[in-house]
């Protein structure tokens, strides 16, 4: 995700956005400091968001239930296409 910024593709597949991958729970775990986690959590959102605003024609969000709560900030502030984006948590759409 890291090296996706300023590059666009025809489809983009983000595996594993589940709850305890985006935002990694170890990192949050580590934190002792407010301001960290904060810092943590704002360039875990950005990281996903620059993943997935590269996507041209096709997104393919995957997830297991829970999805990363992220996924709901995704919904509205990435300027995405409803047609663009397909969430799926293993057997449905969602």
């Amino acid at each position: 995700m890291h090296l996706a910024k300023g590059l666009e593709f025809g489809t983009i597949v983000v595996m594993a956005c589940d709850d305890e991958i985006i935002p990694l729970q170890f990192r949050i775990e580590t934190v002792t400091d407010d301001n960290d986690l904060e810092e943590i959590y704002n360039t875990e959102r950005h990281l996903l968001y620059v993943a997935c605003t590269r996507a041209r024609d096709h997104l393919l969000v995957t997830c297991v239930k829970p999805g990363s709560e992220f996924l709901d900030d995704l919904r509205v502030s990435a300027p995405l296409k409803p047609s663009l984006l397909s969430l799926h948590d293993g057997r449905n759409s969602i």
